[in-house]
């Protein structure tokens, strides 16, 4: 499967967590910033990315702790940050448990 056909299949099941997020980014309404979601960037498809201040938001799931995806995350945090981005990893519950707390790491992030 290509990046741009796995693209598209991710932007049609997204989870709920990047639903709610995407709610909030979406259209200029974050801070009048613009926000593209599953985007490709090298190798890879972030979850939300901010081209005008090289911000990206990766949101994880449980999947996420399980060692050998601990590594891969790593090594795809380093690749994107040597591209000039800087990384925000939040996990899924803390969009609905913590929203505001996230909201406001991101809008500091953009400043």
């Amino acid at each position: 499967m290509t990046l741009e056909i796995f693209k598209k299949r991710l932007r049609s099941e997204q989870t709920d967590a990047e639903s709610t997020l995407w709610y909030f980014l979406r259209a200029k309404r974050f801070g009048d910033f613009k926000f593209k979601r599953q985007e490709i960037i090298g190798p890879y498809i972030v979850d939300f990315v901010c081209y005008e201040k090289r911000l990206i938001i990766e949101l994880d799931g449980s999947q996420h702790l399980e060692e050998k995806r601990v590594e891969k995350d790593a090594l795809r945090t380093s690749y994107l940050e040597s591209q000039g981005f800087r990384v925000l990893r939040f996990w899924n519950h803390e969009i609905f448990k913590q929203k505001k707390d996230v909201l406001e790491a991101v809008f500091l992030n953009l400043q």
